[in-house]
């Protein structure tokens, strides 16, 4: 009998253990929206747009004011997943070579419960690749789960939504919209593993165009209306019906009691789309997606976690979207698996942060529907150059206009000069043909048919 007791005793302990171990294990959220650059969030000083949910998760948590994807979706969301530069593994647009290992892998691997909702995109549907009618494939990318837009078939991504659900087509209609059967998915994933740590990618529909009425629009009303046209005046609704959707998630923690030891991260994957025109702090600023000046990528991005996190921070550390990765294996305690990619746990944690002096982007865009921008640059907080040889003051000079003349610089300009150019050769020149033979523009193109590069930031 005494042996018994020990026994029991022991195998208490064990699972108590064990139990206060997973609750150590933070819960990872980490949302992306889709085309939605710094300036159109109320916290970053958007006049005529409302986010409350968003703006009070920055005010209890971190708001990054220098993080930057790559400025267009498919490149970004390769590289955020995989953790590696677009130069290493992004081959088509629309693709995620099935080889790739992602964040979803290493989150499983430790023991999480994983689930991927909102846009897929990554089947290589649009250049008909190899398996691209597979249902399978989130999962062999390591979640447990998925609810997803675009996995084998694009079709709608808001009202009568082409979604599938863990391997089968959901039977939606006209009422149904995309943006809240993501939500309920989510909501429902939270309350099914509140007693065990899991970790969410929920890259949003929203706020893609077509531009059309969310449930809360007037004309949501017309069903003619729903499924048809593309109006950027939605625009404003539909990132309102954004953070109303945030909210939801936020307050499905708070009710699992889960608020405290969840990392709620929200960013967004590229600039705002070129047909949107944002007021902020009385400057007209152009959506610039798929460009290459500052707000083509850089992006709003805000950390809430209330176990670390206490009160309003900003940080303009430079953040990196391979950083992602890096970090979340120093959460999980992971080896690093790229030596040059900085975690941002320590900020997290109110710790000494090392941040990096200098950003390198490589963007091949691989995209041919309209004219975009390609190029290598290396930049620092004020000035920026370019593989070509332009070199910017991009703080002053948001447009990118006006190259300085690197035969007159001052020794303070060639300190930087040489600064941004010694990182820029440690990274690739871009292709004339890249290596899966899709021939790319033979040149830089400065300007598009959508985005005037002569448009002027109105002072007021």
């Amino acid at each position: 009998m005494k042996i018994y007791r020990v026994i029991i005793s022991f195998t208490l302990i064990i699972f108590l253990f064990s139990c206060s171990v997973d609750k150590e294990k933070p819960n990872v959220i980490l949302i992306m929206a889709d085309d939605l650059g710094f300036e159109a969030l109320g916290i970053n000083g958007a006049d005529d747009y409302n986010t409350p949910v968003l703006d009070s998760l920055a005010r209890n948590g971190i708001n990054f004011t220098s993080a930057y994807s790559q400025p267009l979706c498919t490149p970004t969301r390769v590289k955020i997943m995989t953790g590696k530069p677009n130069y290493e593994n992004y081959e088509y647009f629309t693709y995620l070579n099935p080889n790739q290992r992602t964040f979803g892998n290493l989150f499983q691997e430790k023991g999480y419960k994983t689930s991927i909702v909102g846009k897929w995109q990554l089947n290589g549907v649009q250049y008909d690749m190899e398996f691209n009618q597979d249902r399978d494939r989130p999962y062999r990318h390591g979640f447990d789960d998925y609810c997803l837009w675009w996995l084998t078939e694009r079709g709608d991504r808001f009202a009568n939504p082409n979604i599938f659900k863990n391997g089968e087509l959901m039977d939606n209609n006209i009422d149904d919209y995309g943006p809240d059967i993501f939500a309920d998915h989510i909501v429902n994933f939270i309350e099914k593993n509140k007693d065990e740590p899991f970790f969410i990618y929920y890259p949003m529909v929203l706020v893609h165009d077509p531009f059309l009425p969310t449930p809360d629009s007037e004309d949501w009303n017309d069903l003619n209306k729903r499924n048809k046209g593309n109006n950027p005046i939605y625009f404003s609704e539909m990132l309102t019906y954004m953070d109303k959707v945030v909210g939801r998630i936020s307050n499905a923690l708070k009710q699992n009691d889960l608020d405290k030891n969840t990392i709620l991260i929200f960013t967004g994957d590229n600039g705002t789309d070129v047909k949107v025109k944002t007021k902020n702090k009385g400057i007209e600023i152009q959506g610039s997606k798929g460009l290459s000046i500052k707000y083509a990528s850089n992006v709003p991005l805000i950390i809430n976690w209330n176990d670390y996190l206490k009160g309003n921070k900003t940080s303009d550390a430079f953040i990196d979207f391979v950083n992602f990765y890096s970090t979340f294996e120093e959460i999980l305690g992971v080896e690093k698996s790229n030596p040059n990619a900085l975690s941002f746990l320590p900020l997290l944690k109110n710790q000494h942060y090392n941040e990096r002096e200098v950003l390198t982007t490589f963007y091949n865009p691989m995209w041919g529907t309209r004219n975009l921008e390609r190029g290598v640059y290396a930049q620092n907080k004020t000035h920026k150059l370019y593989k070509n040889g332009n070199f910017y003051n991009y703080s002053v000079d948001l447009l990118e206009k006006n190259p300085i003349d690197i035969n007159s610089m001052n020794d303070n300009l060639k300190e930087i000069y040489n600064l941004l150019n010694y990182n820029l050769n440690k990274i690739p020149d871009l292709p004339p043909d890249n290596f899966n033979g899709w021939k790319e523009r033979g040149k830089e193109v400065r300007s598009s048919n959508k985005f005037d590069r002569n448009w002027k930031l109105n002072l007021k």
